[in-house]
């Protein structure tokens, strides 16, 4: 039976190990990681400047969460389609 987790720090660390180090950096214009906003203070964040490929939602705001309690960041409109257990959220301009 889980009592207690053994650590708190996401998916990074299991992926560390596994690849052993042999890893390296990728470019924030592929990855624009960040979007679950400021881990200390729950800001949110703006997208880099320039074209992006993958939204990574990455830090403890998460858009499902923030849309739900209806203090959704700017970007979060962006997943918003994607839920498919909700019908459609309304933004204003």
């Amino acid at each position: 039976m889980k009592r207690m987790r053994i650590y708190e720090l996401g998916s990074l660390p299991p992926f560390l190990l596994v690849f052993a180090g042999n890893i390296a950096p990728v470019d924030h214009r592929w990855n624009q990681h960040g979007l679950g906003g400021d881990n200390f203070r729950g800001l949110c964040r703006d997208l880099h400047p320039g074209p992006v490929s993958l939204l990574h939602w990455s830090g403890k705001g998460k858009p499902w969460v923030r849309l739900d309690s209806n203090r959704p960041c700017p970007l979060d409109a962006l997943w918003a389609p994607y839920d498919l257990l909700k019908t459609p959220y309304l933004f204003e301009s």
